[in-house]
């Protein structure tokens, strides 16, 4: 959502670097090229003008005068403003003292509350918390029976009490939904209130009715990311008519320019609290704007790739892996890898993975070309295999090649391929997990010592492969799917792009 801003803002930074001193004019010229970036991203002309002033008398003060470095102290400050607008600090929950806690979803029709009702109410269960969701919208149509699939995916009940479709009292529902919380012993009640097409009076005297009526610990505005500036009109129609205590963001994954998310906070003075970054229940997430604005600037989100990490991947099964590797790799097996394959693809997809890691924002281009069927392409062809192939890859001859293939729906060259570079990668892994490093890395453990070797004998000429390890490896390949009557590999599956691959 933010590569337009992020691109424009990565250029103006580029013509920052290597001067030693930033002139007045250097500082006027960086503060119209961030005005403009901001304004084409969308963001409201209030917050724009606050953020420009703050970063402009930051960088006339001494900070930046007296740096070593200016641009990136420039570059820290425009950080710290956009963490600034983003809300500050993470905003949490606030829990009632006395169960139920009572959070009231509130929006316009298509922003995506009843969606995000089943996330959040999937994410509190995480927590440890016992949420129910109440299906306060009656008008629009088939609203109730939606909740109550999403609340059925995410393990969460789902009071129902009216079918809805036009017909029912929302207030009443709200009401029962609250006191039916306090008899089962639900410690959080979600309530998903009605939307409309555009703000009107009925719209906020209905929400502001249900308000009263339940008295909500909290009151989440979901705005749709994709609005624009018309979202923060709408935020401040609704905190007028009814007030919130938090937004919500969804649909942070769109195409849009996400003007809402850089304006809602800052305008409305109502803090940013989930986002919503996906069509599954799992894309769902607490908001930090120094993540979110470290992200924007290019610099990665390790944070929230390591918290993801830390769900999918079995604390047991990564160390018996790596005890695996530490003995020499042999008794890692390709189940082994399949698991790790199986995690990563948890996770979310690769491109998604890839943008988190620091340095990748250069590599917007080659990121979005990686494909996650390529992972199910691999899945495929391990899950042909027999057990004993999967724990001994090398008696996997050419019949045995063959079967894979037909059974995986692939090329026999692709199932060399993946058998090649399975015991590359092994290698590779065993020598990092007992402290080796990576070959032709000087300075690393054990590597780069150029020890006296003894004389070795004189042998016959031989011809001579490659100089490029990559190269002789690919010739490898190449003479093998010869000897078994294949054209030689054109693809390697799970194969990254050139430019990201040099990088990596």
């Amino acid at each position: 959502m933010f590569d337009t801003l992020q691109g424009r803002l990565a250029a103006t930074f580029k013509t920052l670097r290597g001067k030693g001193r930033l002139s007045e004019a250097d500082i006027d010229a960086s503060a119209r090229e961030i005005r403009i970036a901001l304004l084409e991203a969308d963001v409201a002309l209030p917050a724009v003008k606050q953020f420009i002033a703050a970063v402009k008398e930051r960088a006339r003060g001494a900070e930046v005068s007296q740096a070593l470095n200016p641009a990136q102290q420039v570059i820290k400050i425009v950080n710290d403003e956009l963490v600034s607008i983003l809300g500050g600090e993470t905003r949490r929950l606030t829990f009632a003292k006395h169960p139920p806690t009572v959070i009231m979803l509130a929006g316009l029709q298509g922003s995506g509350k009843t969606t995000l009702a089943g996330k959040l109410g999937r994410w509190l269960k995480e927590q440890g918390s016992s949420p129910m969701l109440v299906a306060a919208d009656l008008q629009r149509p088939n609203a109730v029976t939606q909740l109550q699939i999403v609340g059925q995916q995410a393990g969460v009940k789902v009071f129902a009490p009216e079918a809805g479709n036009g017909v029912g009292d929302p207030v009443a529902v709200a009401r029962r939904g609250i006191e039916e919380a306090q008899r089962t012993l639900h410690d959080v009640v979600v309530v998903d209130t009605a939307g409309r097409l555009g703000i009107d009076a009925e719209l906020m005297k209905q929400a502001a009715d249900i308000r009263d009526a339940v008295s909500p610990d909290e009151i989440l505005f979901v705005v749709d990311a994709m609005v624009g500036q018309d979202a923060v009109t709408t935020a401040q129609a609704f905190l007028d008519g009814v007030g919130f205590t938090g937004v919500v963001l969804s649909k942070l994954d769109g195409d849009a320019r996400g003007g809402a998310a850089l304006s809602v906070a800052q305008v409305t003075g109502r803090q940013v609290m989930f986002a919503s970054n996906g069509e599954k229940l799992t894309d769902f997430d607490v908001f930090h704007p120094d993540r979110m604005a470290s992200r924007i600037l290019g610099m990665g989100d390790v944070l929230t790739l390591i918290e993801q990490a830390e769900k999918v991947f079995d604390a047991d099964q990564a160390a018996e892996a790596a005890a695996k590797l530490q003995k020499g790799g042999s008794s890692f097996t390709l189940d082994d890898f399949l698991q790790q394959m199986q995690a990563v693809r948890k996770m979310g997809s690769l491109s998604k993975i890839m943008g988190m890691i620091p340095g990748m924002g250069d590599f917007k281009e080659q990121i979005a070309e990686i494909d996650d069927k390529e992972i199910d392409r691999i899945q495929a062809m391990i899950l042909s295999m027999t057990p004993a192939e999967r724990d001994d890859p090398k008696i996997i001859d050419g019949s045995r090649r063959q079967r894979i293939s037909k059974g995986s729906g692939t090329s026999v060259s692709e199932v060399n391929n993946l058998v090649d570079r399975f015991f590359e990668a092994r290698k590779m892994m065993s020598q990092m997990a007992s402290g080796g490093g990576m070959p032709g890395m000087p300075g690393m453990p054990g590597i780069g010592k150029r020890g006296k070797t003894k004389p070795q004998p004189k042998k016959g000429k031989a011809k001579r492969g490659s100089g490029n390890p990559a190269k002789r490896a690919e010739e490898a390949r190449a003479a093998r799917a010869r000897a078994a009557g294949e054209a030689p590999p054109q693809d390697i599956p799970f194969e990254l792009p050139q430019d990201l691959k040099k990088l990596l």
